[in-house]
């Protein structure tokens, strides 16, 4: 017997369908079988979505309700408790029948000191937290992978053809070194949240690992915040990962949305809202983040904060980095879609360029590497790049407090980004 929450599915996707057809459909080529309704593909899609979920949420052992965040109530979020060993990385058949692994060699020469205000999760503001041997995952529902311009691209970011192009609207402000070989990079990430003006365009703030080329065998390793309201449905910044190892073609996705990323933490939320957010001359906040290779087991981990260890990419997800990194990035990506044949207003950042400075404009602070060694330097002869200038920008600087560091972003389109 067909459930009542199923038929409403039904009906939800007929009315998206019908809508689509009335407002994209023309007078002079409209005809009734444009606009008729076919129940057998919407149901093919339902399935679809429901085989997808059942891969993506685990059986939980214990679920928490998040709170929202302007109301103050449990509709946010929800939170399920997964078994550490049947998150969704130990779908790989070379990871299935393994535990996590044990927390690696920290890196020389890191230090706490030049670490901030931790930031929260909005979830774990409700008191409870989950029980040892589980971590924590975001539950994706039927509404997000509708959300989706495809079900079978849920999860994935648009594929790129290279970093220092426009391609597919994807536009930047970053840091970047490159030149030697990188076993990883560390910041601190000034945390704001940038307006984004259409659901399928998204504005983030991180730091990007590479090896490969930019065309068919690019590598990634990426982590920082993002706003992406077709991915969460959402305006709020959230703590986000991402990885390929094919330039975005079939491999990777966001946070754990596949087989990929081995989450070891129970407290840490991938996918999870971040408060407290920076305000334009009042409290700034930032997350620091740490991406290194471990020297004994090559794989790559993740700290969040001051020594929170989130979990690792196990190095058989890549080619070329299997081995170390060939370039690092700091910075900023949007995308825009061009609504209205303009340049879109979603913001970079905290919306303001780099040249208002401290309390205004968003940063990246004491940019680091790790070398051969697996010691944390800091970052030299860093090159800054800007494609779309005139709509986000960024420029550098150094002091003894924060090291090297950059100030970005910009308000999207503007008198000069038309």
């Amino acid at each position: 017997m067909v459930s009542s929450r199923f038929l409403r599915l039904i009906m939800l996707l007929c009315l998206v369908s019908s809508s689509f057809s009335s407002t994209t459909a023309s007078p002079s080529n409209s005809s009734v079988s444009d606009q008729t309704l076919r129940p057998q593909e919407e149901l093919q899609k339902l399935k679809l979505i429901r085989k997808e979920l059942q891969k993506i949420n685990k059986p939980a052992v214990k679920t928490i309700q998040a709170i929202s965040l302007f109301l103050q109530s449990p509709d946010g979020d929800t939170m399920d408790c997964v078994l550490s060993h049947q998150q969704p990385a130990f779908d790989n058949p070379l990871l299935q029948g393994q535990r996590p692994m044990d927390p690696p060699e920290i890196p020389k020469g890191y230090t706490e000191d030049d670490e901030s205000y931790e930031d929260s999760q909005l979830w774990s503001l409700s008191g409870e937290s989950c029980p040892e041997g589980t971590i924590p995952i975001r539950r994706t529902s039927e509404q997000d992978m509708l959300r989706a311009s495809s079900v079978q691209r849920f999860g994935r970011k648009i594929r790129r053809v290279r970093r220092d192009s426009t391609s597919n609207g994807h536009e930047h402000a970053v840091g970047y070194v490159t030149g030697r070989q990188y076993y990883g990079a560390k910041a601190s990430i000034n945390v704001w949240s940038p307006r984004v003006t259409s659901q399928y365009e998204f504005s983030l703030s991180q730091i990007w690992v590479i090896a490969g080329s930019f065309t068919h065998d690019l590598n990634t390793i990426e982590a920082g915040w993002q706003i992406s309201p077709e991915l969460y449905g959402d305006t709020y910044p959230r703590f986000f990962t991402y990885w390929t190892s094919d330039a975005y073609r079939s491999t990777g996705c966001y946070n754990l949305l596949c087989s990929g990323f081995v989450q070891t933490n129970r407290r840490i939320a991938i996918g999870a809202a971040i408060s407290p957010r920076s305000s334009y001359r009042g409290g700034q906040f930032d997350i620091s983040l740490l991406i290194w290779k471990d020297p004994k087991h090559g794989h790559w981990w993740l700290q969040f904060g001051s020594g929170t260890l989130v979990g690792y990419w196990p190095a058989f997800l890549f080619t070329h980095l299997r081995q170390h990194g060939s370039m690092v990035q700091f910075g900023g990506e949007i995308v825009n879609t061009r609504p209205g044949g303009s340049h879109t207003s979603t913001q970079m950042g905290s919306g303001h360029f780099s040249g208002e400075g401290f309390g205004k404009a968003a940063y990246f602070r004491n940019l680091q590497v790790v070398d051969w060694d697996n010691t944390l330097i800091p970052v030299s002869n860093i090159k800054i790049l800007a494609d779309h200038p005139n709509c986000y920008d960024i420029r550098g600087g150094t002091n003894r407090v924060w090291g090297n560091y950059f100030y970005y972003g910009g308000p999207g389109k503007n008198p000069r980004c038309p």
